[in-house]
């Protein structure tokens, strides 16, 4: 079984258009102001009927400091020279978490990375090695778009044999979204999918014009409604630590932690590892599926496929 396969090429013929930017920065702030409410930030609320949900302009430009028709600009897309200082007033105001903070900076003054979206990712074999090493440990190499770019012997026990599958489809969002194995894997498939798609519209703040990522989300929202539906919240957050509940098909239920690492010389590429709590039925677990090695991959994608 080979867990290093050749990194994704990209396709001369392509297809996506890049997203709109300023509509994604339109969309995100409107978002944001709407789950505000009044009492929620300090301010009296008369019980008046409100045509909107949420704060109005008016409001959040008040708590903000700036004007209101400067803030109708940038919610309208027009980031243009907004400085670094108004940006930051206006995460307060809105009350944004470090990553929304960092998915408003990248919409409103966006850094040029069109080159580094279009070069293919790929896992240096010292990682590779790495994985290796990880004996016992489910890990995976992840990239841009929630590609899956390596991987060892245990995360494609728990996972699946991703090895047989076409190189594009080693994917978390298209696994997610478009694999009814997935939706059995995960006991709560939901917030599987709601972290997907956060991770994916983090990637679509940083590379806007990626050619490949418009391609997946269009693709996504025309095949899946559940996608359509959560990456209409605009939500977004780094993928960094927690707890997942699987249902795997040869050994049940296991609560796995799981904590995501960037790696310090290339940002987009992040080391996955997942691991039981020592002495708990999880912990049984996963060493079961250890010591059948690639049996255990095997017989557990055919209990995927309900051929066993």
């Amino acid at each position: 079984m080979d867990e290093h396969p050749e990194p994704v090429q990209e396709p001369a013929n392509e297809a996506g258009r890049a997203l709109d930017r300023r509509a994604e920065l339109s969309e995100f702030l409107r978002t944001r102001r709407a789950r505000l409410k009044p009492e929620d930030v300090g301010l009296p609320y008369f019980g008046r009927q409100r045509r909107v949900p949420g704060l109005r302009r008016e409001e959040l430009a008040q708590l903000a400091g700036v004007s209101v028709a400067y803030y109708t600009r940038l919610e309208q897309g027009n980031g243009r020279n907004v400085s670094a200082e108004v940006l930051d007033s206006i995460a307060r105001a809105l009350r944004l978490t470090d990553a929304e903070h960092a998915h408003l900076t990248h919409l409103a003054k966006p850094k040029h990375k069109k080159k580094q979206a279009a070069r293919p990712q790929q896992a240096r074999a010292s990682l590779r090695h790495l994985l290796d090493a990880m004996d016992g440990v489910p890990a995976y190499i992840g990239g841009r778009r929630t590609e899956i770019l390596a991987w060892n012997r245990m995360a494609a026990a728990v996972f699946g044999d991703w090895a047989r599958m076409p190189a594009q489809e080693r994917n978390w969002a298209r696994l997610v979204f478009l694999r009814p194995e997935y939706r059995e894997l995960y006991v709560d498939w939901e917030q599987k999918a709601i972290d997907i798609v956060c991770v994916l519209r983090m990637d679509a703040g940083c590379y806007p014009d990626d050619p490949r990522l418009s391609a997946l989300v269009g693709e996504l929202s025309v095949k899946s409604e559940d996608f359509r539906r959560l990456w209409a919240t605009h939500d977004v957050k780094e993928k960094s630590h927690g707890v997942k509940r699987m249902r795997h098909p040869l050994v049940g239920e296991m609560s796995l932690n799981y904590e995501g690492f960037r790696l310090a010389d290339d940002s987009d590429l992040s080391l996955v590892t997942y691991y039981a709590e020592p002495g708990s039925p999880s912990a049984e677990a996963l060493r079961l599926l250890a010591s059948w090695g690639t049996d255990a991959t095997r017989a557990g994608d055919a209990g995927r496929a309900g051929l066993i």
